[in-house]
This record gives C-alpha cells, sequence and structure tokens, in this order.
C-alpha cells in the first residue's frame, strides 16, 4: 500500500491511476481548505489540479537531470506572473505541491496522507486562539495620501495623540505619478467610536484626499 507504483518504466495504466487519486484527493483537499480560507473559484481550481501538475512532472522528468532543470526554470517564471497571495493561500499551494511529488514518485498513499492530514493540522492550529489577543485585534492600517508639497514629517501628531493609543509609521511612498505620497502607519485607537471623528480630522490636514482605515495584515501593509 505505502510503496510506489511506478517500476523501471512508467506504463500507461500506472500513470493514469497516478492521475485519478491526485485529482480526486486534490479536489477533497480543495474543498476542505475553502471552508476556512476565503477561497475564489480560481482558488479552488489551483488547489484541486495542483497535486496532478506537479505528480505528473516529477513522473515526466524522474531520473532525467535535463529536463528537470529545464522544468525548474520554467516555473520559476511563474512566480513573476502571479499576484503575491495571503499566508493560507500559499500554505494550501504549498501542501499541493508536497502531495503532489509523493504522487509523481508513485507513493500514492503518502500524498493522500499529506492531503488530509495537513488540511486537518491547518484546521487544528486555525482554531486555537494563539496571538489573538485583544491588543492585536485593535490593530489597524491607516493610509493617508497627502499632496507633493506638503510637509507631512510631524503634521499629523496632534490628531495622533488625542485619538490614538498607539502609532507607528511604516512606510511612505508615492503615488499619482510622483505629485502625490501616500503614507502608511499602524495605529491603535483610544475609543473605536471616534473612528469618524478621527478621519474627519485627518482630512482637513490632507486636503481631503484619500484615506483608508483597514484591518491589519502584512500584505496590505506592502501596498
Amino acid at each position: 500500500m505505502f510503496d510506489s507504483i511506478y517500476s523501471s518504466s512508467v506504463t500507461a495504466a500506472q500513470f493514469f491511476l497516478m492521475a485519478g487519486v491526485a485529482v480526486v484527493s486534490g479536489v477533497l483537499f480543495s474543498l476542505l481548505m475553502a471552508r476556512r480560507v476565503r477561497a475564489t473559484k480560481r482558488f479552488f481550481i489551483v488547489t484541486a489540479l495542483i497535486p496532478f501538475v506537479v505528480g505528473a512532472v516529477i513522473t515526466f522528468v524522474n531520473g532525467n537531470i535535463g529536463a528537470g532543470v529545464a522544468i525548474g526554470g520554467a516555473f520559476s517564471l511563474i512566480r513573476f506572473r502571479s499576484a503575491q497571495g495571503t499566508a493560507d493561500e500559499i500554505a494550501a499551494i504549498l501542501i499541493a505541491m508536497g502531495a503532489g511529488i509523493a504522487f509523481g514518485m508513485g507513493y500514492l498513499a503518502y500524498g493522500v496522507i499529506i492531503l488530509t492530514v495537513l488540511a486537518l493540522l491547518y484546521f487544528l492550529f486555525a482554531s486555537l486562539h494563539l496571538f489573538d489577543s485583544k491588543p492585536m485585534r485593535e490593530e489597524r492600517l491607516l493610509k493617508v495620501t497627502v499632496p507633493e508639497s506638503l510637509e507631512y514629517t510631524d503634521m499629523f501628531d496632534e490628531p495622533f495623540t488625542r485619538y490614538l493609543k498607539s502609532v507607528e509609521r511604516l512606510g511612505v511612498k508615492t503615488t499619482g505619478m510622483g505629485s502625490m505620497f501616500r503614507l502608511s502607519f499602524l495605529i491603535r485607537m483610544k475609543d473605536p467610536k471616534e473612528e469618524k471623528a478621527f478621519i474627519d480630522e485627518l482630512r482637513t490636514r490632507n486636503g481631503n484626499l484619500e484615506i483608508a482605515l483597514l484591518p491589519y495584515s502584512e500584505q496590505q501593509a506592502q501596498l
């Protein structure tokens, strides 16, 4: 059961057996992950097919170093055509790829175990209240757009002192073809009910340009 189905050469029956097990287990894995991750149709399709795709590639390049290097180079190009995903999406893809490697080497039982066990572990870890303290839930990402001509170094200090428990500047970037700056801050408000008053105060200082107050995540902070 835990031995590889492949012999010295791969037969059509062995390949299609691997394909069937990989696709079925990939679909089940994707359905499980979709119940926990904010999944889209594309996420479901990709995670369902990755085990078979990786398994097929491993099957065909097995023992061929030149083909393996060429495929690795082709796969590396995909990174530059893909948007950065969330931690949940990246974890699901890595799990699917790990199972695909097992399928590609003929170890079907191990591939199924990787998908099912890691999906269950993901559910277990996600249900634990680790790093879910109240201060971390209060953290918000504030993005303020200011004109290029405006000196922004300390112009928001007064409203920050009045409305915020803490504030940390994350960075600044140009926008609008260099005609404006977008400032990013990690903040915690003293009273969430004062959110509108806080934003109104900022609007009077940035010329009524765009202001965004969002739940904090590292991915959003990089945009």
